[in-house]
């Protein structure tokens, strides 16, 4: 029996599935900017051409008009205006050549069928002759009249082609200015590309840094800030993977010891036997637990954000609380809690994580203090420009010089150490006080005799009282 339900149903996902948005492409936004930078630019230019163009080409027929109605004075004859010379010159916009005697008869005047009126304007008009527009310069002289007129239309058609000539190159240029953009954005990225590359052939596992020789001073930051990034991913790395392996290391033997309990628990041949053989159990299962819990809430601790910027807490209560909650231990072992200092003591932080330091350092104390010891907690608030600090003592055996560097490290115990501990406690204190900007320090207790346990916060992540 075959069944082809679920295929379909994984393709028909895969038709669902929502597509990809394309991300923007700087290559192309920079590209297309440059290029209608280009455009914009060459029409501008263009236009300004076109515009010059066509006013200096007036300018010249004017000035061309004006040469001719000077070269027609001075007793020219007409014979010689009649003749084939006085005609247009090929190349040249239509002309129309008039001159009048001074009492207004004609002279002479150019094989047109087009008639100027007698009485135009001296100098430069614009006049209509047989309904078309003509551009007229007029000279008048003691004996003469000489109109000279060209053609607006003639005159249209050859500055078209003059402005035409001056615009090509200018049309012909952009196609390779835009050319030169997109090679020019082309090279201008390639380090990006050669960056894209260098990520792309990378394992999964490689977190060495990236090489920055050769790169271009824009990119430079961003390589820096992205190698301090795997900098720090590759020793949060180091670190998750160092506690895997103590983890699982230490785990080892709680279980071990778990199932011989187990198996004597088995072999029990009397009631007093199984009685003993389940307490022990019993105690190897909350040992197991201990041992959990504090793996679990170091790694929260270790993977919770810094917490020297959020509000202010006050640590007086906390601390408070804390003693309460293991004073029955206390009593038990006849140790005496004492809780001194400020009243208030605030600082910036978590609420949560500083009560799992505090609950930390007092489990600490209290499993190292000999029966009708004695535990003291000290709190001071900021003043001036030193910051607020903690103190748990105790009257235990203390902490050795030599150990003082080590005692805060995952899974260490002094040689001697007594107790059942795992090594983690202090491992917390340590992580909770650095994820709040505060610094533990390791020394004896001037009148207690036994160790003592110091939390510092700077005066940034203090608040005076």
């Amino acid at each position: 029996m075959t069944f082809r339900a679920l295929p379909r149903r994984q393709h028909d996902k895969a038709e669902r599935a929502p597509k990809a948005t394309a991300a923007p492409s700087l290559r192309r936004r920079l590209t297309l900017l440059l290029l209608l930078a280009v455009l914009l630019t060459a029409l501008i230019q263009g236009v300004v051409t076109w515009r010059a163009a066509h006013v200096e080409t007036e300018a010249l027929f004017d000035a061309q008009m004006e040469r001719t109605a000077l070269s027609l004075t001075g007793g020219v004859a007409a014979s010689v205006l009649g003749s084939e010379s006085a005609a247009p010159v090929p190349g040249e916009p239509d002309q129309i050549i008039q001159i009048w005697r001074a009492d207004g008869t004609m002279l002479y005047r150019s094989p047109s069928r087009r008639l100027l009126p007698p009485q135009a304007m001296i100098g430069f008009s614009n006049v209509r002759a047989g309904g078309d527009p003509y551009r007229v310069y007029t000279l008048e002289t003691p004996i003469q009249v000489v109109q000279v007129a060209q053609s607006e239309a003639a005159r249209d058609r050859a500055v078209g082609r003059l402005a035409v000539r001056a615009v090509l190159p200018i049309a012909l240029l952009a196609p390779v200015l835009m050319l030169i953009v997109w090679w020019v954005v082309g090279y201008t990225l390639a380090p990006v590309d050669r960056l894209r590359r260098v990520l792309a052939a990378r394992a999964a596992g490689d977190l060495a840094p990236l090489p920055t020789a050769g790169l271009p001073a824009e990119l430079r930051p961003l390589v820096l800030e992205m190698n301090g990034l795997l900098q720090r991913l590759e020793s949060a790395w180091r670190a998750l993977t160092d506690f895997t392996g103590d983890a699982a290391h230490e785990l080892r033997s709680p279980l071990a010891a778990l199932r011989l309990q187990v198996q004597s628990l088995q072999r029990a041949g009397d009631a007093e036997a199984r009685q003993v053989a389940t307490e022990r159990l019993l105690t190897g299962v909350d040992r197991a637990t201990r041992l959990i819990e504090q793996l679990l809430t170091l790694a929260r601790q270790e993977g919770a954000p810094e917490t020297s910027s959020e509000a202010p807490v006050d640590l007086a209560p906390l601390a408070s609380s804390a003693v309460a909650a293991l004073q029955a231990e206390a009593d038990r072992r006849a140790v005496a809690v004492a809780l001194a200092g400020d009243a208030t003591v605030p600082v910036r932080g978590s609420a949560d994580a500083l009560a799992v330091l505090l609950r930390n350092l007092l489990e600490n104390a209290l499993r190292y203090a000999p029966e009708h010891g004695q535990v003291r907690v000290t709190l001071r608030a900021a003043a001036a420009e030193a910051g607020a600090w903690l103190r748990v003592e105790d009257s235990g055996p203390g902490v050795a010089p030599e150990d003082r560097l080590r005692v805060l490290d995952r899974f260490y115990r002094a040689p001697g150490s007594r107790g059942h501990g795992s090594g983690l406690g202090l491992a917390i204190v340590q992580t909770v006080a650095a994820r709040g900007g505060a610094a533990v320090e390791v020394g004896a207790s001037a009148d207690l005799a036994g160790a003592s346990f110091t939390v510092r916060w700077p005066a940034r992540a203090a608040i005076k009282g």
